[in-house]
């Protein structure tokens, strides 16, 4: 992708408006906090004190937005320690740059490594950066920089506590995250109807997983509806998918396909009313077609062989999901089994152990080629870059220019690029609307302090909506909270736009200096997805050859660790198509041929697994030979992809070969399915392999390719690009 066409994409992602469902009641909530934290200071103490106290109370309650599992107190209190914490470090550092500016560095360091622990941790982080910018100017001995650190971390107990006292949608997060696997589910399967070979995501099914894993005291309060259907989801989805199949499931045409249709949209219709259930509590309605569909007649039962199979299989597993989603509208606790944690429920650890956690997280990150490693370093520079800069500028409120930085970047190129449009955006659509009002209503505290208030809940409302549309009721906030301080909208307004658009300058440049471009990494992370498909294969083989408990056990971690796999390479290759670099190993399509082969590859070992034996079955030694092949050759064929060689698949067509010269095949669903994945290595290997000189080739075909497509979209002769 072309740097012009890298803008046009960033602006428009920028400024696009995310379809989420709003959350007012969380708005009001968390906005009255704000309002809690401002009314008495502004009533006891003074304007300038009740600006500089809403701080913490307002950082705490973004920070309950972000998407987290954690319950939202201990986020906010987490939130509001941390922002005190900044502000007293940073004072006492203050007054010299010779002490300030090494200690903002090694901050913004260690806030940019904050995100090898997942985004919330990364953005949390990211705001202690500003709160030590903003209030290290406001206090004047250690007495006061105490004051106003006590008064930020009172702020997020404030909001710590009105989540306690006013619970709004309790484990909503968790039932939206269980309810839409289900959905996803339900969705696939309608599709199959029309498409056997449909793709499908797993990315409901991992959120779901995440949102699973809960602390000791979060297992003993969490409802039962939260427990069984995740599993039940994950069971179900191999299954519609061998049904739904033609070559190891019903056949193309007549009665049999006619029959696995309307199962498939039984199912669906039933996981959607689970699903419903689950996310509203309330009681499951199946409509009543549905459930005679799924009455499976000895008698009369047209489906046949692994077919019919499948479809008893349906049937009983759909009879377990609303077994148990019918209790979605219970409010009990969760009785807890003895025994250890780890067996009963997904572990998550409590704020005191994770620490080992980030630490060990942090260490894998601390490498030159990591986009967290290269993000902190970025960061560091950007933050002391911009104080000192700003510092010289005959401008106040100078800290503007890095908090502004600080706050778009990100890890990756698009979403650097997409918040500082966002941001500056945002900003010149909030100053010019407070402004406005501020010169409408002239000087006046009070009226200030309720501006800024409606306009947090405001920002609190939209917050998902897009960064570009909350940030303009920040600005806004902003504004009213230095106008509440006496501050001249004269002086403030054209100082936050102009801070505001150095700040996102500087960060927009940074990545250009120190990039961690994914385009690279394409190989290494295909490598890393064909390495781990192929163990996911060969162990649900080995369950084949040798059923037992064991063998399943294997199955099912080599099948999560794909997934990571695959969700590692699909960001990657999301990131690489939205970035002005080269190909580099892997034009853009050879990398989405050899995604789409991996993914039938994949699918393939997923059909298989539909049909795992019990562990009291007979064995399949054939199948065991061809998984040893297909392990061996796969993390052979993750090397060569790796040093940009062509794979080889000898071992897995010599053990394919030799088990069809076995006499007396007992497993057709193993065999296909072995067939399937071979053909599925075959198509890429065809992807990927090709002479140095053909890749030259290939990147400057893709670069014409891109430009022509460019040109015939300036002359409006090539078709019309839609917004997102």
């Amino acid at each position: 992708m072309t740097w012009l066409r890298a803008f046009g994409e960033v602006v428009r992602s920028g400024l696009t408006i995310e379809e989420t469902r709003l959350e007012p009641l969380l708005a009001l909530r968390t906005a009255a906090g704000v309002a809690i934290v401002i009314g008495p200071a502004l009533w006891l103490i003074s304007p300038a004190y009740a600006a500089s106290a809403a701080l913490g109370a307002y950082s705490a309650g973004g920070a309950t937005f972000q998407r987290t599992w954690r319950p939202r107190k201990v986020i906010a209190l987490g939130a509001g320690a941390g922002l005190a914490l900044s502000t007293l470090v940073g004072y006492l550092a203050a007054g010299r740059l010779v002490t300030f500016l090494p200690l903002l560095a090694v901050w913004a360091f260690a806030a940019g490594m904050a995100w090898a622990v997942g985004s919330t941790a990364g953005i949390v982080a990211a705001t202690t950066v500003g709160s030590m910018l903003v209030t290290i100017t406001l206090p004047t001995s250690v007495g006061r920089a105490l004051e106003h650190a006590g008064v930020i971390a009172l702020g997020g107990v404030v909001q710590a506590v009105l989540i306690l006292l006013f619970p709004v949608r309790r484990w909503g997060a968790h039932r939206d995250a269980l309810a839409d696997a289900l959905a996803a589910v339900a969705d696939y399967a309608r599709r199959l109807r029309h498409d056997p070979t449909a793709p499908f995501d797993p990315e409901p099914l991992m959120t779901a997983r995440d949102a699973a894993a809960v602390t000791p005291s979060q297992a003993r309060t969490r409802p039962p509806v939260l427990h069984g259907p995740r599993g039940l989801a994950e069971r179900i989805r191999p299954v519609v998918a061998a049904l739904a199949d033609p070559d190891v499931g019903a056949p193309t045409e007549g009665p049999g396909r006619d029959r696995a249709r309307e199962l498939l949209g039984a199912a669906a219709d039933v996981l959607d009313a689970a699903a419903r259930s689950i996310r509203l509590g309330t009681p499951v309605g199946v409509p009543p077609g549905s459930a005679d569909v799924l009455r499976v007649d000895e008698e009369h039962e047209v489906l046949e062989g692994p077919a019919r199979q499948a479809a008893e299989r349906l049937v009983e597993l759909l009879g377990e999901a609303l077994e148990i989603a019918g209790s979605g509208c219970a409010r009990e606790r969760t009785p807890i089994p003895p025994g250890p944690a780890g067996a009963r429920f997904l572990v998550r650890p409590t704020m005191l152990r994770l620490v080992p956690v980030v630490v060990r997280a942090v260490r894998r990150e601390l490498r030159r080629d990591s986009p967290v490693f290269r993000h902190a370093v970025r960061l560091a520079a950007v933050a002391t870059l911009g104080y000192l800069i700003a510092a010289r500028l005959p401008l106040g409120h100078g800290y503007w220019a890095p908090i502004a930085s600080v706050m778009v970047m990100r890890p990756d190129f698009h979403r650097t690029y997409a918040r500082a449009v966002a941001r500056l955006a945002g900003t010149l659509a909030g100053v010019g609307l407070a402004t406005g009002m501020v010169r409408a209503l002239g000087p006046d505290a009070h009226v200030f302090g309720a501006l800024a208030v409606v306009s947090a809940g405001l920002s609190y409302t939209v917050i998902r909506t897009g960064y570009a549309y909350s940030q303009c009721f920040t600005a806004a906030y902003v504004v009213f909270l230095l106008g509440m301080g006496g501050q001249a909208w004269e002086q403030t307004v054209p100082e936050r736009v102009v801070l505001t658009l150095l700040g996102g300058g500087l960060a927009m440049l940074a990545y250009v200096v120190f990039p961690a471009w994914e385009t690279p990494r394409l190989p290494g992370r295909l490598a890393d997805w064909l390495a781990a498909n192929g163990r996911y294969a060969a162990a649900v083989l080995r369950s084949y050859a040798e059923p037992s408990r064991e063998h399943r056990a294997d199955m099912r971690r080599a099948l999560l660790a794909s997934r990571e796999a695959r969700a590692a390479w699909q960001e990657a290759y999301d990131q690489a198509r939205q970035e002005p670099v080269r190909p580099r190993g892997l034009t853009m399509r050879e990398a989405q041929d050899a995604q789409e082969a991996l993914k039938r590859f994949g699918r393939a070992a997923m059909l298989m697994e539909s049909h795992v034996p019990r562990a009291d079955s007979r064995f399949i030694p054939e199948a065991e030979r061809f998984a040893e092949a297909l392990e061996a050759d796969t993390a052979q064929a993750a090397d060569a992809v790796r040093e940009h060689r062509n794979p080889d698949w000898g071992h897995v067509e010599e053990a394919l070969h030799a088990w069809e010269g076995a006499a007396g095949d007992r497993s057709p669903v193993v065999r296909r399915g072995a067939e399937l994945q071979k053909r599925a290595l075959q198509d890429l290997a065809t992807a990927v392999s090709r002479t140095p000189l053909e890749r030259d080739v290939g990147s400057a075909r893709e670069d014409q390719r891109v430009r022509a497509t460019l040109a015939a979209e300036g002359d409006g002769s090539g078709p019309a690009h839609r917004d997102g």
